[in-house]
């Protein structure tokens, strides 16, 4: 059974638009915590991914970071690419163009 705060790091990961990526800090800020951790926890704990894009959640130096769906981060880096954001060496390409942050 889901906890409260994971129910709410998913209903964060809807509201990030298809092509654009945000991180793990800035779910954290947007629901006033300061548990950045805690939230990758619930990210990785998505049960309706990639419905619930938790693919386009990525560290705050731009480098990928993890994904528990399908194998891994290679099914991150092609659901990333078939949204156009483009990856290489484990970081997201142009990554002040694509970020996106809440508010």
């Amino acid at each position: 059974m889901a906890t409260i705060f994971q129910q709410s790091v998913w209903e964060a990961l809807e509201q990030i638009p298809r092509g654009k990526v945000t991180s793990y800090a800035a779910i954290a800020r947007y629901l006033d915590t300061g548990a950045v951790r805690a939230v990758g926890s619930a990210v990785g704990k998505n049960p309706n991914a990639p419905e619930v894009p938790c693919h386009r959640v990525v560290r705050s130096d731009g480098r990928i970071g993890q994904y528990s769906g399908g194998e891994g981060v290679p099914t991150k880096v092609r659901l990333l690419s078939e949204e156009g954001v483009v990856t290489r060496e484990g970081k997201i390409v142009d990554f002040e163009k694509v970020y996106w942050d809440f508010g």
